[in-house]
């Protein structure tokens, strides 16, 4: 019995680190490691003893927080006018579910969240010459990417090389969990090799390279102000108070000016602030759909439309405002607290923002750096993309969460230290 159990045990974690080094590459294969590794916690049968007490590792209180998030999303469906909308949403957000048990019960011993950081940082780094050989090759081989896409999809012809890769990456893997990823590599390089500072001094300008490649203005300033943080948090705290505030101010700065200067700045028509109109396909979007979505808030404010409405709701709205396309392609809300605010009203948005913030709260040592970091990329990323939208942000919560889990763990980082004074 022993033996089948190390096994297991050992094939768990094995598919975990799967799951890591696979983040940034298409969600196709994230999402059968993810299912297989699911599973395999489940056969270790962890689950039939008593669950850990709370006080051993308070990060459980998120996981079941975002579990009861997921029950009043469940509730909403009393109310929700289009039930497979809302059946369908469930589905998709099932991990919300599994992922209580697995903090409830914990995972195995073998799980050591510093190797788990090493691998997502170099996975990380390795995807950038992966990412971008490919583009290359389908730039300059269209017919290539038309056997494996749609036709015409990666269709380089007119096309310079940079705007040909920042419109098109998104095609293999959309580019704001992409970039999230990357951001996250970069803190996590700076915690597994502090030691070594000069590794993350030239893994993160590698990777915010990257993701200014991408297009993505805000995953560009995401990533260059969760990175700052990540430094300042990394420093001793006589450092901190004396340089924290400037460091934190400088990243800013910095984000700020290479935002003005991008190259994607130059579509915005800044009168779509005002009126809603057709425009050219991905210039502007966001604006008129949140003024479509905020032109009758008393509709859904007190207690929402229910999981998975919003979509059909914006629909409407859309074909009243003449916005044609918008209503044939059924586009999203491109905001997290929008689509919570629509689905579930005030109160549900509320108590969804409370949650994240429970997650620093919680954490406690290496794990309270981590968790800033990975708050701070979901709060800011929210504001311009449903980050729940696709399996890729369920995921990235799910392993960042464990992550600030592992780290959290008083006995497991006891156990850590020991190992690293051995070698």
């Amino acid at each position: 019995m022993n033996r089948y159990r190390n096994i297991v045990e050992r094939i768990n974690h094995g598919l975990f680190l799967a799951v890591i080094a696979l983040l940034p590459y298409p969600q196709v294969l994230l999402r059968y490691a993810c299912a297989a590794w699911l599973i395999s916690w489940l056969l270790e049968c962890r689950w039939l003893s008593r669950p850990k007490p709370f006080s051993g590792n308070r990060m459980v209180v998120p996981f079941l927080l975002f579990g009861l998030w997921y029950g009043w999303k469940a509730v909403s469906g009393l109310w929700a006018a289009d039930s497979a909308a809302w059946a369908w949403q469930m589905e998709r957000y099932m991990l919300f579910v599994l992922m209580v048990p697995l903090a409830l019960w914990g995972v195995n011993k073998h799980y050591d969240w510093r190797q788990a950081g090493r691998i997502w940082a170099i996975s990380s780094l390795v995807a950038v010459p992966v990412y971008v050989l490919v583009m290359a090759v389908f730039y300059h081989f269209p017919a290539l990417s038309d056997s494996l896409f749609e036709q015409g999809v990666l269709n380089s012809q007119g096309r310079d090389w940079w705007t040909f890769f920042s419109e098109d990456i998104s095609h293999i893997k959309h580019r704001l969990f992409l970039s999230g990823i990357m951001t996250m590599g970069g803190v996590l390089a700076i915690q597994v090799w502090h030691d070594r500072c000069w590794v993350p001094a030239v893994m993160i300008p590698l990777m915010l390279a990257f993701i200014a490649m991408t297009g993505s203005r805000q995953a560009l300033l995401t990533g260059i102000l969760v990175i700052t943080v990540a430094v300042v948090l990394s420093l001793p705290q006589r450092l901190r108070k004396r340089y924290g505030l400037a460091l934190t101010a400088a990243g800013v700065l910095v984000g700020g000016l290479l935002l003005m200067f991008h190259p994607r700045m130059q579509d915005i028509d800044w009168r779509a602030l005002k009126e809603m109109r057709e425009v050219s396909y991905y210039h502007d979007v966001r604006f008129n759909i949140w003024g479509c979505a905020l032109q009758r808030p008393q509709e859904y404010a007190a207690y929402g439309l229910g999981a998975g409405q919003s979509t059909e709701y914006l629909a409407e709205r859309y074909a009243e405002a003449g916005l044609t396309y918008y209503a044939q392609d059924r586009l999203h809300c491109h905001n997290q607290y929008l689509e919570e605010l629509m689905e579930t009203g005030v109160g549900g948005l509320l108590f969804f923002v409370l949650i994240w913030f429970a997650i620093p709260l919680c954490a406690r040592g290496e794990g309270r750096q981590t968790a800033v970091a990975f708050t701070l990329l979901y709060l800011l990323n929210m504001f311009t993309d449903c980050m729940f939208g696709l399996f890729d942000g369920l995921v990235l919560w799910a392993v960042g969460l464990l992550l600030v889990f592992l780290q959290s763990d008083p006995q497991r980082e006891e156990k850590s230290a020991r190992d690293t004074e051995t070698h």
